[in-house]
């Protein structure tokens, strides 16, 4: 068979667009294996083919035709797809880049900083000579490491786009911005630290998470991954943690929260008794807001939501994300975790037979003068049990099997709840002298103490003539963790590290 059937054929559609030529090129070299000839994509490609086709739609067929290609044993044409997809990229890109005269690196980043897209902090802290400088580390031919589905993510919804949707830099720009953002206040060698973070990043050795690549160089640059609040058992405070997560997740944040201090369904409200509607109401409006406010709008907002297993309202949550029951009493986009003493699986392991007794922290508050959930261990114990024999206090009880037939069956069905082992967590707390950890965040990964935010008083005063009302807070401990994954198969582990060279380490990695 002719080695060039498939590619004349291709190219025999695509005369507009010069630069596909040495793309199936690269491919017929590359890729020299029957399971990857083009004869296979000039085929596949034809069942996608309509007279009428527009260049840009052929080019969209084309990329369809590889990525459809794609099975195990021939999983490399997802690079295929990817380079194809690079073409119609590029056509895209550098039809706006002539639109608007734009030709180095720095007019890129001044036009961007112009049109509010770059923060003006990149200008600030560099020059246009060190601009200039950079653009000669960026190394395009590194864009071939993406596969299709890779390519595709960060094309979407990482390099900049312009408000109309057009893109306005290549991943390798993408790169070069965010490792300038991390290397910013470098006062040594930062130009060595800005190809050091270039090249980790570029050839896929480190990966940042959402946050980081979304934001670094852009104005709004939050670069954190996930955040924990401490929900209060109040009105204002429950609702200033959920503007705190709306916050969070307008710019790419996920939030862990911890509902175990708002009180149960039925509990009193300023002594009216039965008032109280219970934590699931209040998990619904976190659910909403994670749907309403999408991050970056480029994916949902993702938040998961936190209740002790001895928690009054436990039996409700967790049947949050199941699908039968009564839908008013359900949260499909929040991810419920349960936190456990030792106790329950001493008990469980021991006397599977055995009652759990389930109460409202309000309550226990209100009657013994000590929140249960602000202890643990030996002391959690010691007051669980004080609680259960106070007859003031009123228990919900359930046998413990039946408890964890419902945290099994809801696992089955939504993967959900998650396990957090409190008493293990504050076991090996270093920091358990200056406070409790409730919970962690959507990752599990966050074990840090928490407080809840606090208003310390709000007054009316008076402002150039005007009235204002003026809240003060405490902020409390609002827990934040940074995220970034190491890709080892790209790492070669035996190669001299950057620590061990003469001169100072990198003050964001000290």
């Amino acid at each position: 068979m002719d080695e060039l059937y498939g590619k004349n054929e291709i190219l025999a559609y695509f005369k507009e667009v010069p630069e596909l030529s040495p793309v199936l090129d690269e491919i017929e070299r590359e890729y020299n294996s029957p399971s990857y000839g083009l004869n296979k994509l000039y085929i596949k490609f034809m069942t996608f083919f309509k007279e009428d086709m527009a260049v840009r739609e052929r080019l969209s067929a084309l990329i369809q035709a590889a990525v459809e290609l794609t099975t195990q044993e021939a999983s490399d044409w997802e690079y295929v797809s990817a380079r194809i997809y690079l073409v119609q990229f590029g056509r895209i890109l550098n039809a706006e880049l002539n639109r608007h005269g734009l030709k180095s690196f720095y007019d890129k980043v001044a036009y961007l900083t112009g049109e509010n897209l770059y923060g003006s902090y990149i200008l600030d802290n560099y020059s246009e000579d060190e601009l200039n400088r950079y653009e000669a580390y960026i190394d395009h031919t590194r864009d071939r490491l993406f596969n299709y589905s890779g390519l595709e993510l960060v094309l979407n919804r990482y390099v900049i786009h312009s408000r109309e949707n057009v893109p306005l830099e290549t991943p390798q720009e993408m790169f070069l911005g965010i490792a300038m953002h991390l290397a910013m206040l470098e006062k040594v060698d930062r130009d060595g630290w800005v190809k050091e973070f270039y090249d980790m990043l570029s050839t896929l050795k480190v990966t940042m998470a959402t946050p980081t690549l979304s934001n670094a160089r852009k104005p709004y640059h939050q670069l954190s991954s996930c955040f924990i609040d401490t929900v209060p058992d109040s009105l204002d405070g429950i609702y200033r943690s959920i503007d705190s997560f709306a916050k969070i997740s307008k710019f790419g944040g996920g939030m862990g929260l911890y509902f175990g201090k708002v009180r149960a369904a039925g509990s009193s409200i300023r002594g009216f008794k039965g008032a109280a509607g219970g934590v699931i109401r209040w998990i619904k409006l976190a659910n909403d807001t994670a749907v309403a406010v999408d991050q970056l709008g480029m994916r949902q907002g993702a938040v998961a939501v936190y209740l002790d297993v001895w928690h009054k309202d436990l039996p409700e949550f967790l049947m949050l994300k199941t699908n039968n029951g009564d839908d008013r009493m359900k949260a499909h986009d929040v991810f419920p975790a349960v936190c456990y003493p030792d106790l329950f699986w001493r008990q469980a392991k021991e006397d599977i037979e055995s009652d759990w007794y389930l109460m409202c922290p309000h309550e226990i508050l209100t009657v013994m003068g000590w929140a249960l959930e602000d202890c643990w261990g030996d002391l959690w114990e010691e007051r669980y049990l004080k609680c259960v024999n106070d007859e003031r206090i009123h228990k919900r009880v359930v046998p413990i099997k039946d408890i964890i037939r419902l945290v099994l069956k809801s696992a089955v069905e939504t993967g959900t709840p998650f396990t957090f082992n409190r008493d293990a967590v504050n076991n090996s707390n270093p920091n358990s002298h200056k406070g409790i950890i409730y919970c962690s965040n959507l990752c599990t990964e966050i074990a840090q103490n928490m407080s809840a935010v606090e208003q310390v008083e709000q007054s009316v005063k008076t402002v150039d003539g005007e009235t204002v009302v003026v809240t003060v807070t405490k902020p409390g401990d609002f827990v934040v963790c940074n995220l970034a994954s190491l890709s080892l198969g790209k790492i070669d582990v035996n190669s001299q590290r950057r620590n061990n060279r003469a001169g100072p380490k990198c003050s964001t990695c000290a």
